[in-house]
């Protein structure tokens, strides 16, 4: 995996250089790091997001749907954690890059790598307060109180 490289104190840029790219339509994510407001590339905990058609589940704890504006990737949440959250992301290799800015104007940066498994069945399931995404061997279950991830 390459990440962006870091600056003075082993911090990520945060700043976009341009319009981006849309997400692929079918694919399986685990999160490599994050940089909040320029600060070093972290992880803490085991993050997926799964991406089918324009329907997405991330195991932090929201679904929703995906769209894309010529240069930005808006992920409008429908089930889980409430909200809205946009981002511009860039390929570095296999991985993607995102980058974006918070409702309250902090910046963030994730790193995101394709689980091996993602090829197969997919699709996306609704229901009363869940939301579920299945791509290949990788399912994410969110519902109003979390967001579960399963490897098959």
């Amino acid at each position: 995996m390459t990440a962006p490289e870091p600056g003075p104190g082993g911090q990520v840029p945060d700043g976009s250089d341009g319009p981006g790219v849309p997400v692929p339509e079918h694919g399986a994510w685990l999160r490599r790091g994050i940089s909040r407001d320029g600060g070093p590339l972290v992880e803490d905990r085991e993050v997926v997001w799964l991406q089918a058609g324009s329907y997405y589940a991330d195991s932090r704890g929201f679904a929703g749907t995906t769209s894309f504006d010529g240069s930005r990737v808006h992920f409008h949440h429908l089930t889980g954690e409430p909200g809205e959250d946009a981002g511009t992301f860039r390929w570095d290799g296999a991985n993607l890059v995102e980058r974006g800015t918070n409702p309250d104007g902090s910046t963030f940066l994730e790193i995101w790598t394709p689980l091996a498994g993602a090829d197969g069945a997919c699709g996306s399931w609704s229901g009363p307060d869940h939301h579920v995404v299945r791509v290949g061997h990788h399912v994410v279950h969110v519902d109003s109180r979390a967001g579960t991830y399963w490897r098959l």
